[in-house]
């Protein structure tokens, strides 16, 4: 091909043909528009997913999450007489508001379930419920909101339970007030449970998964009775009371269970570690956003650069015949930025796609906003602009007479 040039055009710079020129000018466009298709499809992809993580961590739950430390009583060791002994000791801690031993949290990765049967001599209804143990504390403690009736007490035994509003719904009470006092019949029929209270519905894991029915029971097994909730007071800033209440657990914990280690973990990390998978994401994402726009931005100044180079004579002439530099930057900006909104308009529907089904896995999930591909569409245009404007303002503010010398 170089053999072949004809020496007075490659002089002059100008040893490609025309229908050369204009088949490297498509595959220059249609590569442009390639790469800003993906730069902004990752732009958007980021944003979405920073939003759902956030609109996760930030959502009200239906409980308090903030300042509870979740301990749990070893296995092996684990007896009613020490659970108690520990969680006197814990009551007497100055830092600590409230303490409840129970089961799980509201919200936590281990569930128990059930089924259970109730019965209004019309119709029977049966249903899987999830089952959490608790004491007379553990409502208090999460702020769980009473829809009707009482909480647990502590004269309450195992058959005196209090039910989510969703499994109030799914018994047929529109009305929490109704389900009061109804029996329910599990382990085959062999146990009745009473209602005596309905709560508001709260998140028993992540966002990825609906609500379910609950029932909230004075649990009396061994799985239902080594977990403590411990709430601390408001932390003053610059003190070190959480840090010396949780030394003065683990004193405490040494003295009743000398040969088991002192773990613990704040209730809000917990609920966080939910979302690892999808802050992992948003992390790869996040390079992957800046990696894909320092590309293109270096395919558009090539771009630019290409561009100004084989139009320096039609400037110089633009600008002898009285371009103004506003005239001539908004000759050479126009293709560049029409280039862009064309890979908006392609990327946007794609992009709403791939949002939607991702979104589909969470069952309670943020919207996917308009300003999301508005901001990422700006945002992806000023990059462009701010990096071709250098090669365009150069190009526009050079003397024509070099440019036009060799004419």
């Amino acid at each position: 091909m170089l053999s072949g040039y004809k020496p007075a055009l490659v002089l002059k710079n100008q040893a490609s043909s025309n229908s050369s020129k204009t088949r490297n000018a498509w595959l220059r466009k249609s590569l442009t528009v390639t790469q800003f298709i993906i730069a902004q499809f990752f732009i958007m992809a980021t944003v979405l997913v920073s939003k759902q993580i956030y609109y996760a961590l930030h959502k009200d739950l239906g409980f308090k999450k903030d300042a509870i430390i979740i301990i749990k009583s070893p296995w092996k060791n684990r007896t009613a007489t020490r659970n108690m002994v520990f969680l006197n000791k814990l009551h007497s801690i100055p830092n600590v508001a409230l303490v409840s031993l129970g089961g799980e949290p509201p919200s936590s990765g281990n569930t128990n379930s059930t089924e259970v049967t109730y019965k209004d001599g019309k119709k029977e209804v049966k249903t899987d419920v999830q089952l959490k143990g608790a004491d007379e504390n553990y409502m208090k403690l999460y702020k769980l909101r009473l829809l009707a009736g009482r909480g647990l007490q502590a004269a309450d035994t195992s058959k005196s339970v209090v039910i989510n509003a969703t499994y109030a719904k799914v018994l047929g009470f529109r009305n929490p007030a109704d389900a009061i006092g109804k029996n329910l019949d599990h382990f085959n029929g062999t146990k009745r449970l009473q209602v005596v209270g309905v709560v508001a519905d709260f998140h028993q894991r992540s966002l990825h998964e609906p609500i379910k029915p609950l029932a909230i029971y004075c649990g009396t097994s061994k799985w239902q009775t080594g977990v403590f909730h411990v709430a601390l007071k408001p932390e003053t800033a610059g003190s070190n009371d959480w840090k010396a209440s949780i030394a003065a657990m683990e004193k405490s914990w040494k003295e009743i269970y000398p040969d088991d280690d002192f773990d613990y973990h704040f209730f809000d990390e917990s609920i966080a570690k939910f979302y690892e998978e999808e802050q992992h994401t948003s992390t790869l994402l996040t390079w992957a956003t800046g990696l894909s726009i320092f590309i293109s931005c270096l395919g558009l100044l090539g771009l630019a650069i290409y561009t100004t180079t084989q139009r320096t004579k039609e400037i110089g002439v633009r600008k002898v015949l009285g371009a103004t530099v506003t005239q001539i930057v908004k000759l050479l900006s126009t293709e560049l930025i029409l280039l862009i909104l064309l890979a908006f308009i392609l990327v946007t529907p794609v992009a709403w796609w791939a949002m939607n089904t991702w979104m589909q896995t969470f069952a309670d999930r943020t919207t996917i906003s308009w300003w999301i591909f508005a901001a990422s569409g700006a945002g992806m245009l000023l990059a462009a602009i701010f990096t071709s404007s250098f090669q365009t303002i150069k190009a526009a503010i050079a003397n024509p007479v070099k440019s036009l010398r060799s004419e």
